[in-house]
């Protein structure tokens, strides 16, 4: 299958290189841009872990911190390699959503021993804080990112939809779903999604793209990289 992998650019490689590995092929066509936000190096006095609610955070953090001592809880496991790979040394994966990650921080850990730092995007989607406060947890978000929207659909994209020659878009957040449907505001380009699949991380990337005219929408079983791709085989 041909698909497109509207993941940002620091995302895209690792997932284009997983496609490959399972016989498909993948077209970068990013939806937002990830700029991190400079500043000072972070204060970490009264943290007792950090939670990693994307790639994105976990490398928004290693450029103002030098701290890799502290326990990382991942929300999933892609989250989890990069963490590992920037050379945090206790990392726990949730392998789920932020729900997941925040019964994983509540299991592996204890409010009396210190904050727990989210380092976040300017837009925060679930309640992870809601959920580790009613534990007992003292949460600190650090808005270290943010993630901007393309202003147009990439040629790309364009180009492999309009010669259908896509047979699906991947689809891995809310907002990445909001910016597809935006950005794809041609008629006659919105017609050849009847040859397209959207293949969505979550029910709610799906909602944010039903009104399009896909020939189908599927849904991960799980939140993570591995279900999603599993979808292509069904």
């Amino acid at each position: 299958m041909r698909v497109l992998v509207t993941r940002p650019v620091e995302d895209a490689a690792p997932l284009m290189a997983a496609l490959a590995r399972l016989g498909h092929e993948g077209v970068a066509a990013p939806l937002l841009k990830v700029d991190l936000i400079a500043g000072e190096q972070l204060k970490l006095d009264g943290v007792q872990a950090i939670l990693f609610t994307s790639a994105n955070g976990a490398r928004a953090f290693a450029a103002r911190s030098h701290e890799r001592e502290l326990p990382a809880l991942c929300v999933g496991d892609a989250t989890a390699r990069e963490a590992f790979a920037l050379g945090f040394e206790q990392v726990k994966s949730a392998s789920g959503d932020v729900t997941a990650l925040a019964e994983l921080a509540i299991a592996e850990l204890n409010p009396a021993l210190g904050a727990l730092l989210h380092p976040a995007g300017s837009r925060v989607a679930g309640d992870l804080a809601e959920l580790v406060q009613a534990a007992g947890f003292v949460y600190r978000r650090e808005v270290l990112y943010r993630a901007i929207k393309a202003e147009n659909l990439p040629e790309v994209a364009i180009e492999a939809l309009s010669t259908n020659t896509a047979d699906g878009v991947l689809l891995f957040s809310p907002r990445t779903g909001a910016a597809f449907v935006r950005l794809i505001d041609k008629p006659d380009l919105r017609a050849h999604l009847m040859n397209v699949s959207a293949y969505c991380l979550s029910s709610a990337v799906a909602e944010e793209i039903s009104a399009l005219p896909w020939k189908k929408i599927l849904i991960a079983e799980q939140p993570d990289q591995a279900s999603l791709l599993a979808l292509l085989d069904t």
